[in-house]
């Protein structure tokens, strides 16, 4: 007989091991078996199969544990109970009745935080045992006093689905029949320090729609196969042109309360558009579960959910495979360096800094009020290695890009002195961090090839595109590409001058080939520099209504001639004038006007050149691809330059970032030939005056260096892209 306290214990929640009492346990030759079913009236034992009444159990005391002792068994006895609770019957079968659930090399590659896939084993996974349907619970919460797995199906009773804890690693687990996929749960965590809080599961692979916070059970998408050709598609010498989208505000439904379109709705949409205007790729702001719209996703709470805000996860699968069907990557933003503290997510989720530190110096995110992850800790890296490789391997996403990587890597990010702890070497370098970076690229690297990653960078720190050594703690960060921040901020600071003044500051649109062949660079007009009060693009082009235009389409043509791969939000490929709202749809209306569909239709053409000329992508990385004719003509505010192929071809621009037309302009070029416009953004069709140049044959004039040369007619505020027919 058991001591009344293990009973009170029981009914308190308190008890550390309810699978020691609770359950088929042998007694003296014959069995003993305890039930705990708060609000039973009754509880019958039947011999499964046969629905045989073997026994009725009887309460024990008080309290809400039911007992009885069985006749002894050749072998363990395979039973079911028929509750009566009042209202109704029913028969279930005992969640205590099942052993242990994760094999001991899983457990041991959790504990040591070097399982790829800790998704396979934690969470809430649909399955069947002993041909039993239910789903198994597992959660990792090593400092926990109790764990249960609450819902409507436990009536919300945390007393009634206590876990197992496998103390090898901390986990806690649970296998509970008639559970199944699209139940909603929530994990009771009785901390530490004796608090009980209600938690999403961190790695529910579905959530509820905010504000309700439930995990929702979801079974675990099949592996989506490597593919070749998104690896080739994906590769340093391919085109590579985004497409940065909100979901929520790129198009809405006004006719339906300005409802956002759903994931297959914008596979409908949003696909074929992009298509249509020649991206390679359709960037994602972060589609992760999070609780504040306000937060475009940045601050996320389920790393492994898809946002209910669109549909499921189905859903999602659905609308990846038809951008590849398409032959469109799909890059989702991926938040690795903070999460919010909201009371349901990670912080303090055993009742003690689990996944974030404890010395807010080390572990709080001034900026932005969130905690930071302890990428010290191996479970918590690897719980986030984990979550890159899931969304590559179980959704077939082509690429994730890695928000905030400045703020992981220095422990003084945006802090005074004596605001951070330098690290065991009295550096300001975040050594956990990096280690963590360079493991997770490596993991993608060697687990699917097929897939890149990009690195949101904004420091000088070196090597970011570079491979790490083999023993991670050296050599680059492993990233495929960075953002070339230092470009975006020269080049933007430099067209809000007025052309008048742009002469004494060309050193800003010339200075970024210093350092371009450093790293393997993105170059990003993305969301962040059209929020926030810094207006549109277009807002940002100084001048009358056409300069301004003209501005915006000469530093398009700019751009997709400059090395390194290209990176649009959306609104820009139409030129929006107002700043960017993440509560509306896009003005598409603007398209009605000339000036705006002209832009649209030069980005288009833009991304069209830029795929079938290998001058303009293949050698992005290495300084053979590139050559200056002219950069220091700082005067007429003119530069020029050629891009090369592998195979001798190449293409000439040539840039003019002032209103006046520059007549009979001579430039150097490569080789003696004929030379046509292939790309001129002052054509009528885009909105421009339509200045251009007719067939243009090269001269034996020596000019910039070269025998040969050609003069031509520089439009106004324009770029000119010219191909020589030799």
């Amino acid at each position: 007989m058991l001591d009344h306290k293990v009973f009170a214990a029981l009914m308190a929640g308190e008890h550390r091991e309810p699978f020691a009492v609770l359950g088929l346990h042998p007694h003296e030759g014959a069995w003993v078996l305890r039930v705990l079913l708060p609000g039973a009236r009754e509880v019958l034992v039947l011999e499964n199969p046969g629905q045989r009444r073997v026994a009725t159990l009887h309460r024990i005391g008080d309290s809400d544990v039911f007992e009885a002792f069985l006749t002894p068994h050749p072998e363990r006895l395979n039973y079911q109970l028929e509750i009566d609770w009042g209202s109704h019957r029913q028969v279930l079968e005992d969640p205590y009745r099942f052993g242990p659930l994760l094999g001991a090399m899983d457990l041991w590659l959790l504990g040591e935080g070097t399982h790829h896939r800790p998704y396979e084993q934690l969470g809430a996974h649909p399955l069947l045992i002993d041909g039993v349907p239910g789903t198994r619970f597992a959660v990792w919460a090593p400092n926990a006093q109790r764990v249960s797995v609450v819902g409507a199906f436990n009536n919300w009773d945390g007393r009634r689905h206590a876990m197992r804890l496998r103390p090898e690693c901390g986990v806690w687990e649970i296998f509970l029949p008639h559970v199944g996929a699209g139940d909603l749960y929530k994990l009771e965590v009785k901390g530490a320090d004796g608090t009980v809080q209600l938690k999403a599961d961190p790695l529910a692979f579905r959530g509820e729609l905010r504000p309700q916070t439930a995990s929702v059970v979801q079974g675990l998408p099949n592996v989506v196969k490597p593919n070749e050709q998104r690896q080739a598609a994906n590769a340093l010498g391919a085109p590579i042109s985004v497409y940065e989208v909100h979901l929520g505000s790129w198009r809405r439904v006004p006719e339906e309360g300005d409802r956002w379109l759903t994931y297959r709705e914008l596979a409908e949409q949003l696909i074929p558009y992009v298509r249509e205007l020649g991206f390679t790729h359709i960037e994602l702001l972060p589609i992760n579960e999070h609780p504040f719209d306000g937060s475009w996703g940045y601050q996320p709470t389920g790393l492994y959910a898809p946002t209910a805000r669109f549909g499921t996860p189905e859903d999602f699968r659905h609308f990846v495979a038809t951008a590849h069907e398409a032959g469109i990557g799909v890059i989702v933003d991926w938040v690795p360096g903070h999460f919010p503290t909201d009371a349901h997510g990670l912080v303090q989720f055993d009742g003690t800094p689990l996944y974030e530190h404890a010395d807010p110096r080390e572990g709080f995110h001034q900026d932005w009020q969130t905690l930071i992850y302890n990428f010290g800790r191996t479970e918590v890296r690897n719980y986030l290695v984990g979550n890159a490789l899931y969304w590559i391997e179980r959704f077939g996403v082509d690429a994730l890009r890695v928000d905030a990587v400045a703020s992981m890597l220095y422990r003084d990010y945006s802090r005074k002195d004596g605001e951070w702890v330098p690290n065991h070497l009295g550096g300001r370098e975040n050594l956990e961090a990096i280690h963590f970076l360079r493991r997770m690229n490596q993991i993608i690297g060697t687990q699917r090839p097929e897939a890149v990653t990009v690195a949101e960078e904004s420091t000088a720190f070196p090597s970011v595109s570079r491979p790490p050594s083999d023993d991670l703690q050296s050599g680059g960060l492993g990233f495929h590409y960075k953002w070339n921040m230092g470009w975006m901020n020269d080049t933007l600071s430099y067209m809000s001058e007025d052309p008048v003044h742009r002469q004494h500051h060309h050193h800003k649109m010339t200075f970024g080939l210093v350092y371009a062949f450093t790293e393997n660079f993105v170059l990003p007009l993305s969301h962040d520099e059209v929020v926030h009060g810094k207006g549109s693009l277009l807002g940002r082009m100084p001048g009358d209504e056409w300069q301004r235009f003209a501005n915006l389409r000469a530093y398009f043509g700019f751009m997709w001639a400059h090395p390194g791969k290209k990176l649009l939000f959306m609104g820009g490929e139409f030129a929006q004038d107002n700043e960017w709202n993440a509560e509306t749809s896009l003005p598409w209306h603007l398209l009605d006007q000339p000036s705006h569909s002209g832009t649209q239709r030069l980005v288009r053409d833009l991304n069209i050149v830029y795929r079938q000329h290998a001058a303009l992508h293949q050698l992005d990385f290495t300084p053979e691809g590139f050559a200056w004719i002219a950069h220091d003509d700082a005067k007429n505010s003119v530069i020029s330059f050629t891009r090369h192929a592998p195979g001798g071809s190449f293409v000439v621009a040539v840039c003019n970032f002032t209103p006046v037309v520059r007549h009979a302009y001579r430039i150097g070029v490569p080789a003696a030939g004929t030379y046509h416009e292939l790309i001129n953004t002052d054509a009528v069709v885009y909105g421009g005056s339509g200045v251009h140049n007719a067939p243009l044959h090269s001269e034996a004039v020596a000019a910039h260096g070269r025998e040969q040369s050609i003069a031509l007619t520089v439009p106004p505020l324009a770029t000119v892209f010219l191909v020589c027919e030799r």
